[in-house]
């Protein structure tokens, strides 16, 4: 056997080993509900009904028996056929209550997961296709099916054993025969193996056609797709996708086609065909074979050729979706690269970025080549500049979803990779340009949790006040207890992209915080609406750390200092008037903006 072989079959059993460990944690006893039911199932009808009980009727009948004999042998059969189907009921049951909570506690492992993996694994497809496949898990109800057939291999094993004991027992070289048998086991783990490939390379090219599909249906897409051509690319997307699958099912199909023959072949036709003959030669020509044995062998054959076949499916499915559970282990033991140490992350004094490098996964442009500058408790600093200067990188850095190629972050003269990363995160405050609201309640869209108690609402009220959207909030027939959308609530409402940025806004207000972060936190706001929230602003961080990130300059005028990103650095640094003073790019910027407005008020009057 060759290393790979080898190699191929370990990691299998390994496989199966980590299947059966989850199912245990999430459910204990499920596996062996699942095992005495198809034990149960398979044993009583392949073995006792069709075998046992045949051969003693049939040596009941030829040895002249009573039909004392004959009532007591149908009433112990009965017996065990009540026992079988009550034993079957009552675990069938068990199984079913069950499966809610092993859906419930992985569902719960994964979430807890995908929500713990590092941000720089949403810069790659590969991260896609493994969280993607892990899912699978429950979604497409592998859990249940590598229960049921892991149940199958125990319970096809036992009821083959118990088969052949009892064929050879009558002649041994019926052996010989059901050697036949072994080669349509060999087929089905082979065809298990080209299953897994095949729905391997298919994966890529499912979620293209899930995205597709996921995307015409949501609203934050509908108008684009009705007013432009997009959906006839996206429906080229989906196309091109389903081919590609095709193309892969119809590579493997040869080979698994030849693999269902050769099973057909030699677990199916040869063994029941040979048994036949030979049974009738010894029957008929030797006259050494008593009629009952003959039944017995013809009906023990057909039976053992029929859970073989099962057998072999049951050990290609079972490898099957033990490779579903490869993709949950390997999705479930990824280990974060941004780590943080136990040291707690005291109020801010200071901020400081030291010569900071950085590039996206994947990309082939830097977005950060050398960024440094400081920030000192209690300062309104804005950070201005083109897109694509590193402005929301460098907020992703500090929040830690990356680390720094090379350079450091100081937070009070501290490396932040030695702060515990969630008690960094708690003393920043920030709201993206990005920003998402959920399908949940406003007071759950603002805490960020549940309320618990009355202080809760209080600062709840607080925050839609300092985000300037209490009025609009009060006007709802649920007020701060209307879920957003009607997704899932009939009462359901929706909001405008201004409305549902100050909302995200008001998560800010209602969080203890030492610095505020607020990228583009005015982009879906008009200029009114956006001088009020600055004020709102001003007025609600009073004696905080505040940066701004804007393309919008206003923030730029009432802050306490202005930094200009360039092409991943600094490039100027001073206050407005100073920047206004030197007339480089600051100067530039700022007075082309000024004359948009201008010209636009011009236009309105």
């Amino acid at each position: 056997m060759s290393h790979k072989l080898k190699k191929e079959k370990g990691s299998s059993f390994k496989n199966v080993i980590y299947a059966l460990k989850t199912v245990h944690q999430c459910a204990p006893l499920l596996t062996s509900s699942f095992v005495i039911v198809q034990t149960a199932h398979w044993f009583f009808t392949r073995f006792i009904q069709e075998i046992l009980f045949l051969k003693l009727l049939l040596g009941l009948i030829e040895n002249g028996g009573s039909f004392k004999e004959f009532a007591f042998l149908v009433c112990l059969f009965a017996g065990a056929g009540l026992l079988a189907k009550g034993t079957d009921c009552l675990t069938d049951y068990f199984v079913c209550t069950r499966l809610k909570y092993v859906y419930k506690n992985l569902n719960d492992r994964i979430f807890r997961k995908a929500v713990r993996v590092d941000m720089a694994c949403y810069e790659t497809p590969e991260f896609y296709d493994k969280y993607k496949r892990a899912t699978e898990i429950v979604s497409n109800d592998h859990f249940h099916a590598f229960c049921y057939n892991f149940a199958n291999v125990f319970a096809g094993t036992v009821t083959s054993v118990f088969l052949v004991i009892y064929v050879v027992s009558i002649d041994y070289r019926l052996l010989f025969i059901l050697l036949f048998a072994v080669a349509v086991v060999i087929a089905g783990s082979i065809k298990g193996k080209l299953e897994v490939k095949k729905d391997r390379e298919m994966t890529s090219h499912k979620r293209s056609k899930e995205y597709v599909k996921r995307t015409v249906f949501l609203r934050d897409f509908a108008k684009d797709i009705r007013t432009s051509g997009i959906y006839d690319v996206m429906h080229n997307r989906f196309r091109t996708a389903v081919e590609k699958n095709r193309e892969i099912i119809k590579n493997y199909g040869v080979r698994m086609m030849i693999l269902e023959v050769i099973g057909g072949i030699f677990g199916r036709a040869l063994p029941v065909v040979s048994a036949y003959s030979y049974a009738a030669y010894r029957f008929v020509w030797k006259r050494n074979l008593a009629i009952s044995d003959f039944s017995v062998i013809v009906t023990a054959v057909s039976n053992l050729k029929d859970v073989l076949n099962n057998l072999s499916d049951a050990v290609a499915k079972l490898r099957q979706e033990a490779e579903y559970f490869a993709n949950l282990k390997e999705f479930m033991e990824y280990e974060s690269k941004v780590v943080g140490s136990d040291k707690k992350a005291d109020e801010l004094e200071t901020l400081e970025f030291k010569d900071v490098h950085f590039t996206y996964p994947g990309a082939k442009k830097a977005s950060l080549k050398g960024l440094s500058f400081k920030i000192n408790k209690g300062e309104t600093v804005a950070v201005v500049g083109k897109n694509g200067a590193g402005k929301t990188t460098f907020v992703k850095l500090l929040l830690r979803f990356y680390d720094p190629d090379s350079g450091v972050i100081l937070y009070n003269g501290t490396d932040i990779r030695d702060y515990d990363v969630q008690s960094l995160r708690e003393r920043l405050a920030t709201v993206f340009q990005d920003y998402k609201v959920f399908a949940l309640t406003v007071n759950e869209n603002v805490l960020c949790r549940e309320i618990q108690e009355e202080s809760d609402r209080i600062a709840v009220e607080s925050a839609l006040r300092s985000a300037g959207i209490y009025e609009r909030i009060s006007s709802l027939p649920e007020k701060s207890e209307t879920v957003f959308t009607r997704e899932f609530d009939e009462k359901g409402t929706g909001l405008s992209g201004g409305e549902q940025q100050k909302l995200c806004a008001a998560r800010m207000f209602a969080k203890d915080f030492d610095l505020a972060i607020l990228d583009e936190p005015s982009s879906a706001l008009d200029p009114i609406a956006e001088y009020k929230m600055y004020e709102s602003l001003i007025e609600a961080t009073k004696d905080k750390t505040v940066i701004y990130i804007s393309h919008r300059l206003s923030s730029a005028v009432l802050s306490d200092r202005v930094c200009v990103f360039e092409n991943g650095k600094v490039s100027e640094s001073g206050t407005h008037e100073k920047l206004m003073e030197d007339g480089k790019g600051y100067f530039e910027m700022f007075t082309l903006q000024a004359s948009s407005y201008k010209d636009g008020e011009r236009s309105v009057g």
